[in-house]
């Protein structure tokens, strides 16, 4: 079986419609998800998931390297991709590591440590996808917009729950009757 490329095709071959271009990115938003599940749990118990947050950026650095792979037919421009997508993301997964130590997880309280992960990890996703792949780097700023997103919704649940009590109220207080002639 053959992988075939989208940009290997031209535009009267390549497949039209919503549901190939979401299986295309399906990856991405599969990392966006998985991100938005470490900062909910990390919200809820207060304690960061160690591993987690790790096997995440590492994957973001797999998909990366192979993201960058196909891109790319020079052996020496491959070991380079290996060797700085590497780095990049040691670098980053050594930050990370910091931000979780005791002693410097104490100024942070579990939320704040979710979003201070997410935002790291954001970052890490836009920077390498600058160099790699303009996708990768959209996750990147997608990754970093969900932090504000997640710090408004938690400041504002409780009125959002509160409007839609009321609207809520409103609607079965002003709904129809309907006629039992049946």
């Amino acid at each position: 079986m053959t992988d075939i490329n989208s940009s290997d095709l031209t535009p009267a071959t390549r497949p039209r419609g919503i549901m190939p271009w979401l299986r295309a990115r399906l990856p991405y938003f599969v990392v966006l998800v998985m991100a938005l599940v470490g900062v909910a749990y990390t919200s809820m118990s207060g304690t960061p998931l160690y591993g987690y947050w790790e096997v995440l950026a590492v994957a973001i650095g797999l998909a990366c390297i192979a993201t960058g792979w196909r891109k790319t037919a020079d052996k020496a421009a491959r070991k380079q991709l290996i060797v700085t997508q590497s780095l990049h993301w040691l670098a980053f997964l050594i930050a990370m590591s910091i931000l979780m130590f005791p002693s410097v997880n104490t100024f942070l309280n579990g939320p704040a440590t979710g979003l201070a992960l997410m935002l790291l990890l954001a970052l890490g996703t836009f920077v390498a996808g600058v160099h790699v792949s303009a996708e990768i780097a959209v996750l990147g700023i997608l990754l970093a917009l969900t932090v504000p997103a997640i710090a408004w919704l938690k400041q504002t649940a409780l009125i959002l729950f509160l409007i839609a009590l009321v609207i809520g109220g409103v609607v079965v207080a002003f709904r129809p009757e309907r006629a039992n002639g049946a």
